[in-house]
């Protein structure tokens, strides 16, 4: 019954919501590079590729908390999606 109000409330409400995997895949990739990695090297990581496509990573890459993370100069270097 929650799930329905919430619902009612903001019909709209999972335009914008991320998914579990997508945290999943972010928390790997802040992860990783913590411990020394390079960004581009955990992009390439097969963990990372069977898990999500081209334009997934990109939308990781554009989250506030990897962004954070590994700087924004780096994260624009390896985004894929021209505007």
């Amino acid at each position: 019954m929650l799930r329905n109000r919430s619902f009612l409330r903001n019909p709209f409400s999972f335009l914008f919501a991320r998914s579990a995997a997508e945290d999943r895949l972010a928390a790997y990739v802040i992860r990783e590079h913590r411990r020394g990695r390079p960004l581009g090297e955990v992009l390439e990581d097969p963990y990372v590729r069977n898990r999500a496509t081209e334009r997934q990573r990109d939308r990781v890459l554009q989250r506030a908390d990897v962004i954070h993370a590994v700087g924004e100069h780096v994260a624009e270097s390896h985004r894929t999606d021209t505007p």
